[in-house]
């Protein structure tokens, strides 16, 4: 009786064993096992630079191809839809407004076709998803908020399959503006090695009171689940999610809602000034929208465009909003407690004129 059973012990878990191979061997399979032991992934290499306002980088533009993508990586309240709503002037492009959007835009039979009205001059977002409906089989409403760090090798065919989708059925050049790849672009990189990719930022403070849509609703001590129903823009998941590479982020260790925004800001600004051929200031282009304009297509290497009717497109800069929140003293506080945690977490330091150059 022992030996049988021995033999069937065997037997079950050489099974066993032929599931796991065949499983593990399946695109489904390895991100199964990501999902799993993703809390093992090492957070990606950032390189925290110092702040001088403003900030711009370019690097040397390969052999221009003509279809290479334009990727527009910016977090959200940053400016994003106006320069997205400025590629989508130009008569050869075809410019996907946030790919990754939960309101998936390619869902005729779902679409919510209201418009945030901030957004000056624009209709709609979904146009050029039209007749797409088929990009439902690979879209995973996951992406805004799960497993936001994407290293080069990471296994995600739905994505790569959903991006090439777009990028093989732009009638023009493609130009794709994302608020979720912050802690993607490595990935992005690998899979689309000749896009273009712009980096767009703003003054983490001016960003900060935007996102709360409005300020005077919001308590300047709000603290951990009392500012759940305050989260527009995914403030809190982000967090929980990022907490894996970065504990600092943890909402349970770090209940103060803008010392979260300031280092997802901090880490989101240093990887895009690492890997994008342009990096902007929202202000410099609402500032210089002629000039900011034309540099970004140097990068985006599109030439003979003429800039001034996309120039006519940015409306004056406002007043900055934060010192009627906060006094500079409580946002000098905060941020310099993350600085510090920053350069001992992430193993880099830089400028003490930081927070002049930030309130500059």
């Amino acid at each position: 009786m022992r030996r049988v059973a021995r033999r069937l012990r065997l037997a079950t878990r050489d099974r066993v064993a032929r599931e796991l191979e065949r499983l593990l061997a399946s695109d489904d399979g390895r991100r199964i096992l990501h999902e799993v032991t993703r809390g093992f992934e090492r957070a990606p290499d950032v390189s925290l630079p110092p702040l001088p306002w403003s900030h711009a980088r370019d690097v040397a533009a390969p052999p221009a191809t003509g279809r290479a993508p334009v990727f527009i990586t910016a977090r959200f309240r940053s400016g994003s839809t106006l320069l997205w709503h400025i590629f989508r002037q130009l008569p050869n492009a075809t410019a996907y407004y946030e790919p990754h959007n939960a309101r998936r835009w390619f869902d005729a039979a779902r679409l919510e076709r209201h418009v945030d009205p901030t957004h000056v001059g624009v209709t709609d977002y979904w146009r050029e998803y039209a007749g797409m409906d088929d990009l439902a089989a690979w879209y995973r409403p996951t992406w805004p908020m799960r497993q936001l760090v994407m290293s080069a090798s990471f296994p995600d065919p739905d994505m790569r399959a959903y991006l090439d989708a777009l990028v093989a059925r732009a009638p023009g050049r493609p130009v794709l503006q994302f608020n979720h790849v912050d802690f993607r672009l490595p990935w992005l990189q690998r899979h689309y090695p000749d896009a273009r990719l712009i980096h767009l930022y703003r003054h983490p403070r001016d960003q900060w009171i935007s996102s709360l849509g409005d300020p005077a609703q919001v308590p300047r001590e709000v603290r951990g689940d009392d500012f759940r129903n305050l989260d527009h823009y995914y403030l809190l998941p982000w967090a929980r999610d990022l907490s894996t590479q970065f504990p600092f982020l943890d909402p349970r260790h770090e209940p103060r809602p803008y010392r979260l925004f300031y280092y997802i800001w901090r880490l989101s600004h240093a990887i895009g000034v690492q890997h994008a051929h342009l990096s902007i200031d929202y202000d410099t282009l609402l500032a210089q929208p002629a000039a900011t304009i034309a540099a970004v297509l140097q990068a985006a290497q599109w030439p003979g465009v003429d800039v001034a009717p996309l120039a006519a497109l940015v409306t004056p800069p406002r007043e900055s909003r934060w010192a009627a929140w906060a006094p500079a003293a409580w946002f000098d506080e905060h941020e310099a407690a993350c600085e510090g945690v920053l350069a001992r977490e992430v193993g880099r330091t830089w400028a003490p004129a930081r927070a002049a150059a930030l309130r500059a």
